[in-house]
């Protein structure tokens, strides 16, 4: 269940292409925790920037700015200024919750015999899992800086947590799901 969801783009008179056009505001947003899309409707006054954190959680009076969740959407239902902002919002989510998505690098384990749930990150392939392993042996990772100083052969793991994420939400039907919930 998510309780807040970050605002990828604000559509003050709707959806133009549906085939009820009514002029009802809509919010297309990323959820924070289980990264989940949504289109949200607005409160009537409110005052909706994108990239802006808004709650959608069970309590009612504390939402400020949204009304409802109307329901969940796919990737290709985003607008293309949402989908051109995703990228953003999932790095700022990334970084805010640094310690969820190290704990994948000290966590990880085989998925089979031959394929581990290191190589499911685009780039990263057999040698530099081995060396996330042997290092991770010695001591969890603390943060994304940690880890890039101990693997200095494993460049930019916030950004390989970023691209799987997205991957994620471009591909629904992808076999396995690291963050994306279903």
């Amino acid at each position: 269940m998510e309780d807040y969801a970050y605002v990828l783009d604000y559509l003050p008179d709707g959806r133009p292409d549906e085939r009820k056009y009514k002029h009802e505001s809509l919010v297309l947003a990323l959820g924070e925790d289980e990264l989940k899309l949504f289109e949200l409707i607005p409160k009537r006054d409110a005052t909706i920037m994108i990239g802006d954190r808004v709650y959608i959680g069970k309590d009612i009076d504390s939402r400020e700015k949204i009304k409802h969740v109307k329901r969940r959407i796919s990737w290709k239902e985003l607008t293309h200024a949402a989908q051109s902002e995703a990228p953003y919002v999932v790095d700022d989510i990334i970084k805010k919750k640094e310690e969820n998505f190290i704990r994948f690098y000290n966590e990880a384990h085989p998925l089979t015999k031959r394929y581990h749930m290191l190589e499911l990150l685009p780039g990263l392939g057999s040698k530099k899992m081995e060396a996330v392993i042997e290092e991770r042996r010695k001591g969890e990772f603390k943060s994304f800086d940690d880890l890039t100083e101990r693997v200095p052969m494993l460049h930019k793991p916030r950004k390989l947590v970023k691209e799987r994420i997205l991957e994620e939400l471009k591909k629904p039907d992808i076999k396995y799901k690291i963050w994306v919930a279903e």
